[in-house]
Parts: structure tokens; sequence; C-alpha cells
């Protein structure tokens, strides 16, 4: 076959970059992740042709831009809520975060569970599977559970003995090495003294499974030394922690050879704005610049302080030769990201860009953030800091990390359908990464609203373009649904924009007759998302959802509680229920039901309580959408198991707002096979909780077709 000359010369191009590639190990590239804590859009200069920041105005952060020239930056990228602990869950497990019982706000020292399951994949445990050596250094903020002096799970902060080795870490969830702090530098219990914000206790730095910043059972904070917890240091500390990895890596004969991650987020720019002097040599107290030279602030100086460390990171990668492709820098075969946790901490037009509101909002100044990447030998970007880079504008978020990392290392997603988890809300954003021409996505949901007045539990979903009813309705709609989505599956929407045409989010368009059905078919979408444990298990093919009424049931009420069954109403899914004490069968006892909902007779009350469980299977393979429980003590609890999964602690609790979000709507659980067992226990999973005095009002489920 003859080719022309240019047709030619395109093949031996194409080959020629093919070949030099392929010299290198690019299976498996090094990937830096770095997260910033609180910072908009507007917050660097990497984005100041999108959102129109005056040079008097805009901090000039050159390590970001280069980064930006170097690789690709995205323009729709977001965060899965707008606050700390539940992104943090969301990139690390590839999964909505109100999927975990936080429904909103943050975690606060170790109370309750760690949000992330034993047996729940992180992007960590999948890149460890596939040969990486993992690392994390920064702020965790996803749960840690401390022991006592005996060594059993410590309730909380107050019966914890912090010499003791931590019961949970992130070595539990896929990391060789860790060295961070539990929270935000705000965590260890700052006081008012002399004017000046002191630590006087808290766990302060954590390695591994140790608290090293602490004196122990007393909780006061190391002063001097190598782990003294000072906030004017974390920068240091983090940025030099991630350099001698890096280097102890590379330098090792025993690990040179494989690939590395480094997931680093960073404690800056959290309040309070307490930057370091410098950082490896580097000024940052005073040195940050606005784009006309000018100085710019403490809050400025901690967000520099992020570039710096950006900075360093890369000239070391550039300076260094890859022991796994001779000839070549680590720079060559390294994915670099950086992104932000949530949007800006103020309500500023400079920091939050040409978007409505701030961090814990559900309106784009809340969620959405910055996300570069680059990659040379992947394709993403051409690795050079003279070029202009590439933007991409399609609509991403941090959950897609681990269906981007898994497409990197060949690893095939979970099979969801067999109760497998990992990433059930994560879509590969590779390609994209790639072609800035290319789509990632085609709807997503946040959540947390501060401006929802009382109740801030308020989720949204975005959906581009859909056709409804053969009509295509142009647009990025954004609907925003009340309380009653998160906590039990109902879509009750209150407010619609179009920012396509109203970025500010400002014409709230629900009242519009001609996107009714619009509103309907979002509203449906919501609902499925929500109720049928992530994206690829609504792809299912599922069938409508399945309400179990146990509220004055006649079917139940007075039965034997052993091999109990109950039909859903026209439908063809049957439940067997069963009760045990301890490990016997109640064989003798019988069931209650009123409109409480469903208890066993026996115990202190007409509950689920002194031991006793309730076990559920189906005669179909089904997803388990939630299960309704009605406290009836003012703090109850227990533990639930769906399959062979991994015991969950059950939160029963009759409080404050806070509270209310992890009050007996267990949500999400999965997949449920055929004569697989729902294990609903009133036996706290730890010692040191409650246990159980519930009832269990509904099961809704839905079956897999």
């Amino acid at each position: 076959m003859n080719l022309p000359i240019r047709a030619c010369l395109s093949v031996f191009a194409f080959f020629t970059v093919a070949i030099s590639i392929a010299a290198q190990d690019i299976s498996r590239p090094n990937i830096i992740l770095m997260m910033a804590d609180d910072m908009g859009m507007g917050d660097t200069s990497a984005y100041q042709d999108l959102t129109g920041n005056a040079n008097k105005d805009q901090l000039h952060t050159p390590q970001m831009e280069r980064l930006a020239r170097m690789g690709i930056r995205f323009t729709d990228a977001h965060t899965p809520s707008s606050r700390c602990s539940p992104t943090r869950y969301g990139l690390l497990t590839g999964r909505y975060p109100w999927r975990n019982r936080l429904k909103h706000w943050v975690l606060f020292g170790s109370q309750g569970d760690p949000m992330i399951e034993a047996d729940r994949p992180t992007i960590a445990s999948l890149l460890k599977d596939h040969g990486y050596h993992t690392a994390m250094f920064g702020k965790w903020h996803v749960g840690l559970r401390f022991s006592r002096t005996d060594g059993s799970p410590a309730a909380g902060w107050e019966d914890a003995d912090l010499s003791k080795p931590l019961h949970t870490s992130p070595i539990d969830h896929g990391f060789d090495f860790a060295r961070f702090t539990s929270r935000s530098h705000l965590s260890s219990g700052p006081v008012i003294k002399d004017e000046k914000l002191t630590q006087l206790r808290g766990p302060g730095h954590i390695d591994g499974r140790f608290v090293v910043g602490s004196t122990g059972t007393k909780k006061g904070i190391v002063t001097s030394g190598p782990n003294a917890y000072v906030l004017e240091e974390l920068g240091s500390r983090h940025s030099d922690n991630a350099l001698s990895f890096m280097t102890n890596h590379v330098g090792s004969p025993g690990s040179q050879q494989s690939p590395f991650f480094l997931y680093y987020p960073t404690n800056s720019n959290h309040t309070p704005h307490t930057a370091d002097v410098s950082i490896g040599g580097i000024p940052i107290v005073g040195a940050a610049r606005a784009k006309d030279g000018n100085p710019t602030g403490a809050r400025n100086d901690y967000i520099y302080q992020n570039d710096v460390a950006l900075g360093r990171m890369i000239d070391w990668l550039e300076a260094n030769d890859d022991p796994r492709n001779p000839g070549q820098k680590l720079i060559d075969n390294t994915l670099v990201i950086f992104t932000s946790d949530n949007g800006a901490e103020k309500n500023s037009d400079i920091a939050t860009g040409p978007f409505r509101s701030n961090k814990a909002s559900s309106f784009e100044g809340g969620h959405r953030v910055p996300f570069i990447a680059a990659w040379r030998a992947g394709r993403v970007g051409d690795g050079s800091a003279n070029t202009p880079g590439q933007k991409n504008e399609a609509l991403i978020g941090l959950q897609d990390v681990f269906a981007t990392f898994a497409e990197i290392v060949g690893q095939s997603m979970p099979d969801y359908g067999s109760g497998q988890k990992g990433g059930e809300d994560s879509y590969s954003i590779l390609e994209a990464m790639r072609d800035a021409s290319a789509e990632a996505r085609s709807l997503i949901m946040h959540h947390d609203h501060k401006e929802a007045g009382e109740d801030p539990a308020v989720a949204v979903l975005r959906i581009d373009s859909p056709v409804v009813g053969g009509k295509r309705f142009e647009g990025q709609w954004k609907l925003f649904f009340d309380p009653a989505l998160l906590r039990q599956g109902k879509a009750r929407p209150y407010m619609l924009y179009d920012l396509k045409t109203d970025q500010m989010e400002e014409a709230n368009l629900i009242d519009r007759s001609d996107v009714k059905p619009l509103i309907e078919y979002i509203s449906e979408l919501a609902v499925l998302h929500r109720n049928a444990g992530g994206h690829r298990l609504a792809e299912m093919k599922l069938g409508p959802p399945i309400e179990f009424d146990f509220r004055s049931n006649d079917e139940l009420d007075g039965a034997k509680a052993r091999n109990a069954r109950i039909a859903a109403k026209e439908s063809s899914v049957r439940a067997t229920i069963s009760a045990e004490k301890g490990d016997r069968s109640l064989s003798n006892a019988t069931f209650t039901s009123n409109f409480d909902g469903l208890g066993v007779s026996g115990g202190d009350a007409n509950a689920v309580d002194g031991n006793e469980a309730i076990l559920i299977r189906f005669n179909r393979n089904v997803v388990v959408e939630y299960a309704s429980l009605l406290s009836i003590s003012e703090n109850s609890g227990g533990h639930y198991t769906i399959g062979d999964g991994a015991p969950l602690s059950i939160y029963c609790v009759n409080a404050d707002i806070d509270e209310k979000d992890q009050s007996g709507v267990l949500s999400d659980l999965g997949v449920l096979k055929a004569g697989q067992t729902l294990r609903l226990d009133s036996r706290a999973r730890f010692p040191s909780e409650h246990t159980g005095s519930w009832t269990l009002q509904s099961l809704s489920v839905r079956e897999i077709k």
C-alpha cells in the first residue's frame, strides 16, 4: 500500500514517539497527588484567565502556573463535598461521601468510627496492590480510632492513651508510610494564651500507628525537638518528609525499581494562617506577591506556601534520574496532580473567582476547585514549562481519581453486581487529561449547603444538556434538593440554575413551567443514584424501589422470630426474617410490630436490644437502599453487616443536628445476593460504644434483574 508522503511522515513521527515512550516503564508511573486545604480557583494565577482577577488582586503562584504549562488544567473540576472530611473520603474511595454516615459537616477528633470501612479499597490500596510504595504526609481528617491503656479501642479522646499504638490509622488503608496530623492544625485543642494561639493538648504529629507529638495519657503537646507541634513549622515538616520519602525510595536498591505514590494533603491554607518563615530555604512569610509585584498579606503567604512546596517537588523530579528508566529524569514518568479539598474559606470575589459563595456551600464557590495535572510520558501535556499548556472544560470530580488510577495501572473496576466494592461513583478522566476535547462524565453530585438555613444537609445534582422525552434541554443544569434526599432518599427539589447562562446562580428557575419535565427527570436520577449505592450500581438493570414497611405489619406481628417470611406488594421479591440473641436462634421468641417498627419480644422492651439481632435474607439479588431504625433510648447503637462485608457501627441518636445526620438511617448498603444475610445487631461493635435499643421501621431494596 502506498501512503502519501505527509501521511508517511505522520506515521513515522507517531512510531518515533511510541518507541520513545515504550522505552520507559509507563505502565506504572510515579504519582504525586497534592491537595491544598480551602483553596478556590481565584487563589492561583494559573486560573487568572478564567477568573478575570486584576493583577493587583491576583496572588502570583508561579509553580502552579508552571505545572499548568507542563500539562493540563481543568476548569470544571469539583470536590464531592464543600468541606474537608467528606471530600477526603470521596477522593480516597471514589465514592460520594454522603454514602457514609456523615451527611454533612466534618469529623471532630476521634468521635465515632473512621469514615473508611475496613474492607473498602482506597487509591492507596489499589496502587499498593500493583507494586507501588505508598506514603502520605499532611492532614488525614477521615477519622482515627485511638487505643486505651489496655490496648482496647478507645471511645474517643478522653479515654485514649496516646502512648499506645493507634487502633486504626492510614496504615490500615493502603499506606506503607504515614506522617500526619489527625485534622487541620486546630485539631489539638487550641487555647488563647497571652493573645497568641497555642497548642497545649492533642495528638500533634502521628507517625504510622504512633502518636509522636504528645506526652501520652495527659496528652500534652511536645514543644521541642523533631516532634514538636509548631503551627508555623507544619509546612516545612510535611514538605521535608515528602522529599525524604522520594529520596529514600529512589536511592534504595530494595525499592527503586518500584513506582511510588505520594499523597500530600497540606494543612495550608486552612485558618489560622500560620505560614512558615521559609521552606527549603525559600522565604514564605511576607514573600507572597500579587501579579503586579505588591505584597498581599498573611492569607496569601499561606497559599504561597503550597506553591513553594509544589515547586520543590517538581524541581526534585527534574533534577533526579529515574532508576527505572535510565537516561530519563523522574519528572518524565511521574504524574503530578494539584487540587484542593473545597473552595476558599472566605467569601471573596477574588478567592472564589466568578462563582457564588465559598467553603461549606453547594453553590459553585464551595466546590469548584483547581485541578492541574502533568505527565509527559503518559501524554498528559508535553512536560515543557515553556509552552502554553492545555485547558479542558470537561466536568470532573475528585472522586474520579480512583477510576483514573485504576485505568493507569490496568486494573478493572470491581464487579459491583457481585457485591465487590471500590469506586462506585468514579469515572476515569485519563482520556480527558490526554485530550483537551474529551469529556469525562455527564452528571455529578455534591452536598453541604450552609445557605440552607437551619438544616445544611443539602445535595445538588448537575447534568449537562440531557434529552428528556425526546427533547434536549441545552444547558448546565444544577438542581438543589432539601435534606430528605440525603437522609431518606426522597427528592424534594427547591432551586434550579442553568450554569451555562448563570454561573453566579442568581436566577432560580424552579417555578418555570417549561422545565418541569427536566426537574422530574433530574429528581428521578437523584433518587436512583442516591439510593442504588453508586453511579455504577445505578447503571445496572435495577427494578423499582421495593419498600418493606414493618410499622404495624400484620404479617410479622406475633410471628415466631425464626424464618418468618414477608412478601413485597406486587413483587416477586420475598424477605425471610429471623432473630438471634447472642449466638442463639430465638426460635421461641416472637416479633412485635407497632407504629414504632419491628422489635423482638423479650429484653428490656419490644425492641432489638439485650444482645438481640435481626437477620434478613432475600430470595433474589438486591441492592439495599436503606434501613430505617427508630431509637428507643436517647443514645443507642450496635453494628450491622451485609453479606460477608466488614461490620459497621450503628448510630441511633436523638440530639443536635450533627448527630441527627447519623440517626438511624443506614443508607447505601450495597448488594445483598440471594441467600446472603443483612444482620442488624444490637451489640456494640466495640465495648466503648453504645449498645442498641431500636426497632426496624422500614427497609428499601431494588431487585437486580
